[in-house]
């Protein structure tokens, strides 16, 4: 499994229309193979900074989607991001919280 997750941060007065734009996007990589979650969505404390949080069943999976990413054009009225940090995670074992 791997994780994909970080931050982007945007204009705070344009968060909430970057977020709604991505909703297609979101739904796409969620009916995308090996998309187990996907989602966009605001930092309660800072209010420039949106979170990205991803799990894919595989490298494939995640390769494949990138790919789209790639291929495809930008949201409409896109909103233009000020700094970034997006890291990929391999997990070897996952298990309930805490054993």
């Amino acid at each position: 499994m791997l994780i994909v997750a970080g931050f982007l941060d945007v204009d705070p007065e344009h968060r909430d229309a970057f977020i709604s734009g991505r909703a297609d996007l979101m739904q796409a990589s969620r009916d995308e193979p090996g998309c187990i979650t996907y989602a966009f969505s605001a930092d309660p404390i800072d209010p420039g900074r949106v979170l990205l949080f991803e799990r894919w069943e595989s490298k494939g999976a995640l390769a494949a989607h990138l790919e789209v990413l790639r291929s495809s054009s930008s949201p409409p009225g896109d909103v233009k991001i000020l700094g970034a940090e997006v890291l990929q995670y391999e997990i070897s074992e996952v298990g309930p919280l805490g054993s």
